[in-house]
C-alpha cells in the first residue's frame, strides 16, 4: 500500500516537473520575444506607430503666371474657397452628406456624376472637389452647417484666372484632371483635389515648367484622421513665370476689328520671328472651364458652326488663293520657266483640253507681265506660268518659304496645311498628277492648302531678303540665332521683283489691287498681296456677296509688310467667307498695320495701354 502511494507521488511529481518546465520555457519565450520587440526592433515599431500617428500631405505648388512682353497678366491665380469631400469620414451617410450639401449650394447631376466618379477612383482618405469658387456668404454657410455634413470640409486654395478673351486661343485654359492625365502622367498632384492641368495653348505645351514642384507637411493626426499639429513643411515651388511675344495692347484691338467676322490674323517681326499678335475669332471665356462649365454652355461651344475652340491662326487651313502667286512667280523665275519681261496676253480665260478656265476679270487684263500679273492678281498669267514651270519647282519653293508643314511654334495643335506634290497625290488619292492639278495649284486652289501663321512666314522670308526666321511666342533675349541663318537660295533680285510688286498692289492707283487700303500714315508704305479663296464653286460670279449663301462665300486674304524700305512687320488676316481680299481682308490688314506701326516702341507717338 505504500509502495503505492510512493509511486503514484513519484508520477505526480514527474507530471508537475514537465507541467512547471513547459511553464517555464513558454514564460523563457515570451520574455524573449518582449525583449525581441520591445528592445531589438524597437525602432521599426516605433516608425511604424509614428506612421500611424504622423501623416505626410502635398501641398500643392502655385502655377506660374503668362504675361505678355510688357508683363501684363495673362493667366494668373486667385483666392478660391471650395468644398472637399472625404468618402471615408463620410462613410454611410456619403449619399446624404451630397444630399443635404446640395439644399445649401444646388449640384448639378453633371456635377454629382463627377463626384462620385472621382470618389470611386480615388482612395477613401483622399479629399473630393465638391464644388470649387464658393462666395464668401456661401462659405459661411457651409460652417454653419459642417455638423450635419460628415466628411465635408472648407479649403481656401487659388483658382486660375484669365482677364482677356482675345488671347484665350494662344494661351490656353486648365482643366480638371481625366483619366488620360493620369494614364500619361505620374505625378501624385494630379490625385489632388481640384488640381488643374495645361488643356490648350501655353497652358497645355508648358504644363510642367508652369506646374512648378510640390512641397509637403508632415502633420500629427488622432485615431479618426484629423489633424492635430504640424510637425513640419517643406514649401512648394511655384511654376515658372513664361513671358510671351504677344503685345496685349495690339492683341485686344484686332480682337475688336473682326467684330462679327471669323478668322484669323497674325502680326509678325520679320527680323525675329516673333509673334506680336495671334487673334482667332471667334474666341470663348476660358475661365468658363475653370468655375464650372454648365451643359448648356459647353454645347453652346462645341456645336457652333463658326468653332470656338480651334484656333484658326495655326490650326485653320485654307486655300491661299492669289497670295500664293508670290511662291509661283518665284519658282517660275527661278526655274528659268519664264522672265520677268516675258509677256502673256490675259483674255479673260484659258482654253485647256476642251474647258474654259477664267480669270477673275471677265474682260482680261491683256497683255501681262510679272510684275503686271502680281499687282492686279492675273489668274490667267498664272495658269500659264504654272504650266511652264510645273509642280515640283512650285512645291519645292512652297517649302523653302515655309509653307507645307509645322512651322514648330511652341502652340498644341499646330496643322501643316498641305503642299501638294507627285508622291503626296499618289499617296492620298491614289492617282498620279494631272496637268490640270497644276492649274490650279497656280492660283492657289486645289489641294493647296495653309494657315495664317504659315502666309505670315511666308510674307516675312519674302520681306526680309529670304532669312529663313521661324515663328515664335516665347519671348527670349537678343535675336542671335537668327543673325547666323543662311538666306533662302533665291536670287535677291527675283525677291526685289516680288517686293516691288507687292509695294503696286497696295500703293498703284492704276491696277493695284489693294490701292484702298494703303497706309495713311505719312511717309510710310505697305506692300502686300490680296487673296481670295473658292469654297464651292458659283456658276454666276456677278452675283453680290448677300445673295451667295454664307457657307458658299469665298474666303477673304490679304498679307502685307510694312515698311516697304525697312521692313519690320508682317501681317496675314483671313476672314472666312467674307468675299474679296481686298474688300474684306484688306481693310481690317491696313488697320492692324497702322496701329502696330503706331505701338513700336520707337515710335514717339505710341498710344496708352488698351487704347
Amino acid at each position: 500500500m505504500l509502495t503505492n502511494d510512493v509511486d503514484k507521488g513519484k508520477v505526480f511529481f514527474k507530471r508537475i516537473s514537465v507541467l512547471f518546465g513547459v511553464e517555464l520555457f513558454l514564460i523563457l519565450m515570451l520574455v524573449l520575444r518582449l525583449y525581441y520587440l520591445q528592445v531589438v526592433e524597437s525602432h521599426k515599431y516605433k516608425m511604424m506607430a509614428d506612421e500611424n500617428r504622423m501623416s505626410m500631405r502635398l501641398i500643392a505648388p502655385q502655377r506660374g503666371i503668362i504675361v505678355d512682353r510688357f508683363g501684363h497678366p495673362l493667366a494668373l491665380n486667385v483666392q478660391n474657397f471650395r468644398a472637399l469631400l472625404i468618402s471615408e469620414q463620410a462613410g454611410k451617410y456619403l449619399d446624404s452628406t451630397l444630399n443635404d450639401f446640395s439644399k445649401i449650394i444646388p449640384l448639378s447631376e453633371g456635377e454629382l456624376e463627377r463626384i462620385k466618379k472621382e470618389i470611386k477612383r480615388k482612395r477613401s482618405f483622399m479629399p473630393v472637389t465638391v464644388k470649387e469658387n464658393i462666395s464668401w456668404e456661401d462659405m459661411a454657410r457651409i460652417q454653419m452647417n459642417l455638423p450635419d455634413l460628415p466628411g465635408i470640409i472648407i479649403d481656401e486654395g487659388l483658382s486660375r484666372y484669365y482677364p482677356y478673351q482675345s488671347v484665350t486661343h494662344a494661351v490656353g485654359y486648365v482643366g480638371p484632371v481625366n483619366d488620360a492625365d493620369i494614364a500619361s502622367d505620374e505625378d501624385p498632384l494630379l490625385d489632388l483635389p481640384g488640381f488643374r492641368v495645361g488643356k490648350m495653348g501655353i497652358e497645355e505645351y508648358f504644363e510642367k515648367e508652369l506646374r512648378g514642384v510640390a512641397g509637403s507637411r508632415r502633420v500629427e493626426v488622432n485615431a479618426v484622421g484629423r489633424v492635430i499639429r504640424e510637425i513640419s513643411r517643406v514649401e512648394s515651388k511655384m511654376g515658372e513665370k513664361i513671358t510671351l511675344t504677344i503685345d496685349l495692347r495690339l492683341q485686344e484691338y484686332i480682337s475688336r476689328l473682326f467684330k462679327r467676322d471669323v478668322g484669323a490674323a497674325v502680326v509678325m517681326d520679320v527680323k525675329t520671328g516673333e509673334v506680336l499678335a495671334m487673334v482667332s475669332e471667334p474666341t470663348f471665356d476660358a475661365n468658363l472651364f475653370n468655375l464650372g462649365l454648365s451643359k448648356d454652355d459647353w454645347e453652346a461651344i462645341r456645336n457652333s458652326p463658326f468653332a470656338p475652340m480651334t484656333n484658326k491662326a495655326i490650326s485653320g487651313v485654307y486655300p491661299p488663293g492669289s497670295t500664293f502667286k508670290m511662291v509661283v512667280a518665284l519658282a517660275a523665275l527661278e526655274s528659268k520657266a519664264v522672265t520677268k519681261d516675258d509677256i502673256i496676253h490675259c483674255k479673260g480665260f484659258i482654253d485647256f483640253k476642251g474647258h474654259r478656265v477664267n480669270c477673275w476679270k471677265r474682260g482680261g487684263h491683256g497683255d501681262v507681265n510679272m510684275f503686271k500679273a502680281i499687282k492686279e492678281s492675273c489668274d490667267t498669267y498664272f495658269y500659264e506660268v504654272a504650266l511652264k514651270t510645273g509642280i515640283d519647282k512650285i512645291s519645292e519653293m512652297a517649302f523653302k518659304f515655309g509653307l507645307g508643314e509645322k512651322t514648330g511654334i511652341t502652340l498644341t495643335n499646330e496643322k501643316e496645311g498641305i503642299i501638294p506634290t507627285r508622291e503626296w497625290k499618289i499617296v492620298n488619292e491614289g492617282r498620279s498628277w494631272q496637268t490640270g492639278d497644276t492649274i490650279n495649284v497656280g492660283i492657289g486652289q486645289g489641294s493647296v492648302l495653309s494657315t495664317p501663321l504659315q502666309l505670315a512666314l511666308m510674307t516675312a522670308r519674302i520681306a526680309n531678303y529670304g532669312i529663313p526666321i521661324s515663328p515664335t511666342i516665347i519671348k527670349k533675349e537678343g535675336s542671335e540665332e537668327n543673325e547666323k541663318l543662311k538666306p533662302i537660295e533665291v536670287s535677291q533680285s527675283n525677291l526685289q521683283l516680288i517686293r516691288d510688286a507687292m509695294v503696286a498692289v497696295v500703293n498703284d492707283h492704276n491696277g493695284g489691287t489693294a490701292f484702298t487700303s494703303r497706309l495713311s500714315i505719312p511717309n510710310i508704305k505697305m506692300a502686300g498681296k490680296t487673296g481670295t479663296s473658292q469654297v464651292r464653286r458659283i456658276k454666276d460670279r456677278r452675283l453680290k456677296l448677300h445673295e451667295i449663301t454664307y457657307k458658299e462665300r469665298d474666303h477673304a486674304l490679304f498679307v502685307a509688310y510694312a515698311p516697304i524700305n525697312n521692313p519690320k512687320y508682317t501681317v496675314a488676316v483671313i476672314v472666312e467667307h467674307g468675299g474679296g481680299g481686298s474688300s474684306s481682308a484688306a481693310p481690317i490688314a491696313k488697320a492692324i498695320m497702322e496701329k502696330t506701326i503706331s505701338l513700336d516702341p520707337t515710335n514717339p507717338n505710341q498710344t496708352s495701354i488698351l487704347q
